[in-house]
């Protein structure tokens, strides 16, 4: 067993101390690894790893639970319900106890409600965040594995590849062409070229070329390194641990808020003339400033967080039974927003189960030879005859049989240098030496890229291409030429080569892609396929599934378009082939701009770009590190019909939060107007303040079931948005219906029944109260209610039962303290012509209404720029738990004001959107790209 000892945590009162991956570029890799106790072969052993995450605990910055403090706060902040209670204590004080009380029991119970309803969401959140992982290639005992990034601890030995996030602060040991982005720390745009040479004391951040810093991406090449420092003691991590948690608003958050302060508003302009008249009729000042209050607590949507919240948290637990994960609730109705889809073509349109099929010739070669260099061409090493890691066509024809024929033959040949895979030369290169030791330079990649490198390429061989590519089929070309020094290739030295062959693999279309297609269709979806493949296959695998055939636009095409030109194109566009990342995110932002949601799906290193210029980027599980970290939405299958299924949730969700925001206009808007009227010729209070929030809270009650009403199909065919000018004419146009029936009711209460005080607040506390409460049924449909529209059964039960409660409360104990008399019989059967005049003067209403405006419009929405605070905070939630880990000690606090973690390059935004995180064992790309 190999004895090794762990660095001791850094002194906290040393301000001229470098920070560890500072002083580690120092070092050279050697002395790095011997400072860390591990050597770079075997790794740490397993019992030491456990000691150091002990020490050091979880490799995170920050944390994502349910807490119940921010929730209470948030349920408290109104400033409404404290100026309420406020007045409530001093009418304690004044004499006024019993009312008090029983309003603050009232205002204690609706805070309750609203926690409950939006602790439970919070937990729902914590749970969904539990199920989505990073993870890593690490050494450890001598053996490459995956683990969490969470686990990671100083001296673990972790490999880099394309399109890798770099899980920690990591010294170099081997780079092999590789790069970073590190943009997220420095912002500096282009990427930063690695090698493991030490650098002097004294080096700024940015030009720490012998180190991998946390959060940055590894943009070309591969590499190993071994981790530094962790969580917020990385350079990354300091930065991120001093970030709030604020999370940036989606237009659906803006929209509530929106409505929200068109209600105070409203309240505060009623509330005011209320207080007003009741002040000028010389009623009591106290009496006269708590009902207004309470009126204004009213029409508050109080539980509006809840019922949105409740939506989402079911929504989200729906969409996770269905195998779709969101990084946060409010991405749900995001995603129903979404009217156009760009798309990657495997795995979505194709079973995404490639299979190796055969090998064609070119020239002299046979297959076998053309097989053989194939299996040799790869950036990944082999471990007992298989590749560990690669794209999808190296796992494929690493695993087929005829592969297997060749792995003795293999053992003949050796590997001298790599040169990785990237998406501007779209190849790989290896160097070999056989066993005759002659060197030989082998390169496999995009057909049309090596034959544009190669001598003489035979006729038959361009023909047989060609054939390939009208079937459908996948391939890669293969070629060679002899090479004359053992060292690493360079781009320089891919040309000149000779066509070995072409490795045909096949993909075919999924069995259920055209339903689902179909699906997204009748969504109001237009589906469009964005793809690194040649434009024949692609539009041969959409024309095999029936996707409406538009025209193929080739990248060279799209960058011979100026933005204008290809806002036009696009409409007429199916397919876009051959396509690279920039130009990926250029269609996405110039659909953006045409207005609508855009939504990108995709998984590869090419597609990050894209992924962050969509309105909801959505990606898959077995994605690359930084497809996911862009991703809003991932998809636990890469299927087209689980996506139709969050389109549909996220537009459920949205009907149904409309319907809560319709229902508080129209009801208590008019409560409030026939308030107001009321004080005007009465001689005392139409409701005791205690009243109104008893009425309020029985009200919320029935309403927190909305979220699991249906919704009409019409309402799901396509995405609608926020309007505050057509809810505010719903208001003015419904509220005064409403109070039609309430001034009826003081009538009949005052000169029919000849009600005293008590009995009249009564009779219209109960009638308020059936009324508002019922209409949901007709205002939650443009349809006939129960004909042709069914509501759920936990609304139709919550809406009836609070009905039912409200009108036996007068007859019940209670009534005497709550200020209310027992109701004459005969009330009862003039309530319920009142109810049912009610609904139909509704529907009537309804006719009129929607003549004018049809619905809530479907307009475009001005899209929203994305700011580079994102794209840190998206980085920061990958490196987060959601609860103190098992066996994971805390994470010590980082020394303050440490030198090397700030230097004037690093940008420090104020806030991080604490997102959920995903699980990345992510391969690296190469060969054909989709």
């Amino acid at each position: 067993m190999m004895t090794v000892l762990a660095p001791a945590p850094r002194p906290r009162s040393t301000d001229a101390y470098p920070s560890e991956i500072v002083l580690a570029a120092t070092r050279t890799s050697a002395d790095a690894l011997r400072d860390l106790g591990v050597t770079g072969d075997e790794g740490l052993p397993g019992g030491e790893v456990l000691r150091r995450q002990a020490m050091y605990g979880p490799n995170a910055v920050s944390s994502h639970r349910a807490r119940l403090f921010p929730v209470l706060w948030h349920q408290l902040r109104s400033p409404l319900l404290a100026l309420l209670l406020t007045a409530a204590v001093a009418s304690y004080f004044v004499g006024e106890r019993s009312d008090a009380v029983i309003i603050g029991v009232i205002v204690a119970l609706s805070v309750g409600l609203g926690f409950v309803n939006e602790y439970r969401a919070e937990k729902a959140a914590e749970a969904l965040h539990d199920q989505i992982h990073h993870e890593a290639v690490v050494i450890r005992d001598g053996e490459s594995r995956t683990v969490d990034v969470t686990t990671l601890v100083p001296g673990d030995v972790v490999a880099l590849r394309l399109g890798d996030i770099v899980p920690a602060d990591v010294r170099l040991l081997e780079a092999a062409g590789l790069s970073c982005d590190e943009s997220v720390l420095t912002g500096e745009s282009l990427p930063v070229d690695k090698t493991t040479e030490q650098v002097p004391a004294g080096t700024p951040l940015a030009e720490l070329s012998g180190c991998g810093l946390m959060g940055t991406v590894v943009n070309a090449g591969s590499g190993r390194g071994v981790v530094v420092a962790t969580g917020a003691r990385t350079e990354f991590g300091k930065i991120a641990a001093g970030l709030g948690t604020h999370q940036l608003d989606t237009e659906f958050q803006v929209g509530l808020r929106k409505f929200s302060m068109l209600l105070v508003y409203v309240a505060g302009a009623l509330t005011t003339s209320i207080f007003g008249i009741n002040v000028v009729l010389h009623k009591p000042i106290m009496d006269a400033l708590l009902f207004s209050l309470a009126i204004a607590v009213g029409i508050t949507p109080q539980l509006l967080p809840a019922v949105v919240s409740s939506s989402l948290a079911a929504g989200s637990r729906r969409m996770s039974r269905r195998k779709v994960l969101v990084k946060r609730l409010v991405c749900i109705e995001d995603l129903g927003n979404v009217d156009v889809l760009f798309t990657d073509k495997t795995g979505t349109l194709t079973e995404g189960r490639i299979d190796y099929t055969r090998a064609v010739p070119a020239g002299v070669a046979d297959a076998t030879t053309v097989l053989r260099w194939g299996l040799l061409c790869t950036e990944n090493a082999a471990a007992g005859g298989v590749a560990v890691g690669g794209n999808p066509l190296d796992q494929a024809l690493w695993r087929s049989p005829a592969a297997a024929a060749e792995k003795a033959a293999l053992t003949d040949y050796t590997r001298l240098g790599v040169l990785p895979f990237d998406h501007e030369r779209n190849m790989v290169s290896v160097l070999v030496r056989d066993g005759a030791n002659q060197l030989t330079l082998v390169t496999k990649g995009a057909p049309e890229i090596v034959l544009d490198r190669c001598l003489d390429v035979p006729q038959a061989a361009r023909d047989a291409l060609a054939t390939e590519f009208a079937a459908g089929n996948r391939v890669v070309a293969v070629a060679s030429r002899a090479a004359t020094r053992p060292q690493v290739p360079t781009a320089e030295e891919e040309r000149d080569l000779h066509l070995v062959g072409l490795l045909i693999f096949l993909d075919p279309p999924k069995r259920d892609a055209a339903a689902a297609l179909r699906r997204l269709a009748v969504l109001g979806i237009a589906v469009k396929v964005v793809t690194g493949d040649n434009p024949a296959v692609a539009v041969k695998v959409c024309h095999d599934l029936g996707l409406r055939q538009g025209g193929a636009l080739t990248g060279a095409d799209v960058a011979d378009l100026d933005d204008a030109e290809l806002a036009t194109a696009i409409g007429a566009t199916t397919v876009f082939a051959r396509v690279s990342p920039e130009q990926k995110a250029r269609i996405v932002r110039v659909q953006r701009r045409s207005g609508g949601g855009v939504a990108f799906l995709g998984d590869g290193v090419n597609d990050a770009l894209a992924l962050h210029a969509a309105d909801v980027g959505i990606s898959v599980e077995s994605a690359t590190d930084v497809a996911k970290d862009a991703a809003d939405v991932i998809l636990l299958e890469k299927d087209l019909d689980v996506l139709a299924d969050g389109v549909a949730e996220g537009r459920r969700i949205f009907a149904n939060t409309i319907k809560y925001v319709l229902m508080g206009t129209s009801s208590n808007f008019g409560n409030m107007f026939s308030a107001a009227g009321a004080s005007l010729f009465l001689t005392f209070l139409p409701m005791l303040p205690s009243q109104i929030l008893l009425n309020n809270l029985l009200y919320d009650s029935s309403q927190l079931a909305i979220p699991t009403d249906n919704v009409d199909e019409e309402q799901l065919r396509r995405p609608s948005h926020w309007d505050i000018g057509f809810i505010r004419r719903f208001m003015v146009f419904f509220g005064p219906l409403s109070s039609v029936f309430d001034f009826i009711t003081f009538g009949v209460m005052l000169w029919i029944f000849h009600a005293g005080a008590a009995e009249f607040r009564s009779g219209w506390f109960v009638e308020s109260l059936a009324t508002q409460t019922l209409v949901i049924f007709a205002i939650r449909t443009r349809r006939v209610p129960f004909f042709r529209s069914h509501p759920s059964l936990p609304l139709s039960l919550a809406a009836l039962g609070v009905v039912a409660v409200g009108g036996v409360l007068p007859a019940t104990p209670l009534a005497r303290t709550l200020g209310f008399s027992p109701l004459p019989l005969g009330f009862f059967t003039a309530l319920a012509g009142m109810v049912i005049g009610y609904l139909v003067l509704i529907e009537v209403g309804k006719r009129f209404f929607y003549r004018a405006a049809p619905s809530v419009p479907s307009t475009a929405v001005k899209p929203v720029p994305r700011s580079a605070r994102r794209h840190l905070s998206r980085r920061a939630a990958r490196f987060s738990t959601a609860a103190r880990q098992p066996g994971l000690a805390p994470q010590p606090t980082p020394p303050p004001d440490t030198p090397g973690r700030g230097t004037d390059s690093v940008r420090r935004p104020e806030r991080t959107e604490m997102a959920a995180t995903v699980r990345h064992s992510a391969p690296s790309t190469s060969g054909d790209s989709t």
